[in-house]
């Protein structure tokens, strides 16, 4: 019996780099690297419990930037025990997540970044998110090339010259080439600001190849942040690829784990290659190592690694903790001021495709602290953790709401408000941050049916009934000023708003007044979010 190529790579996921003599009889490897890939870690120096809410002593904490170090020194010593290079490369969205980015905007990213040894780095959407000068003043502190071959900054002074398309690195005998991608609906998801220019992803990916390849044989590594689907895309799409490093849908690609969408690495065939797809979730919760066995011409001949979950057990580097301490110190007094109570904790688990106990809580936030609004909406991206049972403290509270967004409100048609709606549904099923957490309103929806097509039966509560959604009335709708000004597709808040307000309070200080004003509470799912059969 003769095995394909895919069934060939596909027995290969669980075996170590000793492959059957069938693999290696096309050509003998020159080089055997492994490469550690990290993503998504979003300023959680401290670690997060298992529903993402901040880390508490009297619970196991999973990741953290001590123990994500200690696994990352292990793994150094594991792949040179067994006579391989070692290339580390992050995927994106070190910022916004906690308050050690609100308080130090990247300083402290950076500063765990220059120990651990990272050596390359895309950049994701939210490195833009307090605009070019924060990231400029990044990137000018990093010891090791920010990568994006689709950005054009010609536009923007503050960034020409910081962040290349591409970078080469030589490693046991072997060229590698880096090339990074951004994914282009950053200027909905961030503040990018009018000056930088995204581009074609693919187009980026197969010119940097071109000119890769031109000098000589090299393997081409994919640093994305573009998500695990345009990753796949991406990777049927364009010759040449060897690896893709993903990063920005938090994908776990795992074997055994729970919770994994794919395996480590997914395979996917190109036009002239099986490319090899890899990300580790988010939050440092995971660190993935992908061993490939190289030929003389840059192809990978075999492959192995695994993703391993950073759990309380690994060592933290004490390098790296002393560093956390440092930019934690002057956060503690803030931080830990009682802001309320919670008989269970909230997780943030499902919130970007479904209704969920957090985004009720902060949708009647939103509509309590607007007496003039009838419906509040709000986006399941928005939120970023989820909060703890017992105290809850403003630094629970600055976790979950990092992003220092404000109220905004504005009056809609309802045929506006539907289609927000649908809008907010048009990516069911790919972990987008646009699902809409909602008050004063209920709906059903059909996941199976056609983007734009989704929305069912809408209803709006009016004198303490629900009434069917009217397409001609107007509506008055609180939500945050990032929707508010089209952010996650919701182009309908900005360009259909009769009258708008951006500068309402903090979504912070909204959200504390009213654990403070509803102490006893319940936010439990109660249907106003509902899949049709």
């Amino acid at each position: 019996m003769t095995l394909s190529r895919r069934a060939l790579l596909s027995a290969s996921l669980a075996l170590p780099l000793a492959m059957p003599a069938l693999r290696r009889a096309a050509a003998d490897p020159v080089a055997r690297l492994a490469l550690l890939h990290m993503n998504d870690f979003h300023s959680k120096h401290e670690g997060t419990d298992a529903g993402s809410a901040s880390c508490r002593i009297d619970k196991p904490c999973l990741g953290g930037s001590a123990r994500l170090a200690g696994a990352m020194a292990m793994r150094r010593r594991e792949a040179a025990a067994d006579g391989r290079a070692v290339l580390q490369l992050d995927g994106g969205d070190q910022f916004m997540g906690s308050l050690f980015y609100t308080a130090h905007k990247g300083r402290a990213e950076s500063a765990v970044q220059r120990v651990i040894g990272t050596e390359a780095m895309t950049i994701g959407n939210h490195e833009f998110d307090n605009g070019p000068a924060v990231l400029a003043d990044y990137a000018k502190s990093l010891a090791f090339p920010l990568l994006s071959a689709n950005l054009d900054f010609s536009g923007e002074p503050l960034l020409t010259g910081l962040v290349k398309p591409f970078t080469v690195m030589e490693r046991g005998g072997a060229r590698i080439g880096i090339i990074g991608v951004t994914t282009e609906t950053t200027p909905q998801l961030s503040s990018p600001g009018p000056t930088v220019k995204f581009n074609s992803a693919a187009e980026a990916v197969e010119r940097n190849i071109a000119a890769l390849r031109a000098e000589r044989p090299t393997t081409i590594i994919v640093l994305s942040h573009l998500g695990f689907a345009e990753d796949q895309k991406l990777a049927a799409a364009v010759p040449g690829i060897d690896v893709i490093v993903g990063a920005h849908s938090h994908t776990l690609l795992a074997n055994g784990l729970a919770g994994a969408e794919s395996p480590h690495p997914t395979l996917v065939d190109s036009p002239d290659r099986a490319v090899r797809i890899v990300q580790a979730a988010c939050y440092g919760r995971y660190l993935g190592r992908l061993d490939l066995d190289l030929t003389d011409q840059g192809r990978v001949a075999a492959h192995g690694g695994e993703m391993r979950e950073i759990t309380p057990d690994i060592a933290p580097d004490e390098r790296v903790a002393a560093i956390v301490a440092e930019y934690a110190a002057p956060l503690e007094s803030w931080r830990r001021r009682p802001v309320g109570t919670l008989a269970e904790a909230l997780s943030l688990q499902g919130c970007r495709e479904g209704e969920c106990a957090i985004g009720n809580l902060m949708a009647e936030a939103m509509l309590a602290a607007e007496p003039t609004a009838e419906v509040a909406v709000t986006n399941g991206g928005g939120l970023r953790a989820g909060l703890p049972a017992g105290t809850v403290t403003w630094g629970d509270v600055l976790t979950v709401l990092p992003f220092s967004n404000t109220l905004a409100s504005l009056t809609i048609r309802g045929g506006a408000l539907r289609e927000a709606l649908e809008n907010g549904l048009s990516k069911v099923g790919e972990n987008a941050g646009r699902f809409p957490q909602v008050a004063g309103l209920r709906f059903t929806f059909d996941a199976a049916a056609p983007a734009g097509q989704r929305v069912r039966d809408v209803q709006v509560r009016l004198d303490g009934r629900f009434v069917p959604l009217d397409p001609d009335r107007a509506y008055r709708v609180v939500t945050n000023n990032f929707m508010r000004r089209g952010g996650d597709g919701y182009v309908s808040f900005q360009k259909d708003a009769l009258e708008a307000y951006d500068a309402g309070p903090a979504l912070e200080d909204t959200l504390v007044k009213y654990m403070e004003t509803h102490p006893n509470g319940s936010w439990a799912p109660d249907g106003r979010v509902a899949r049709s059969s």
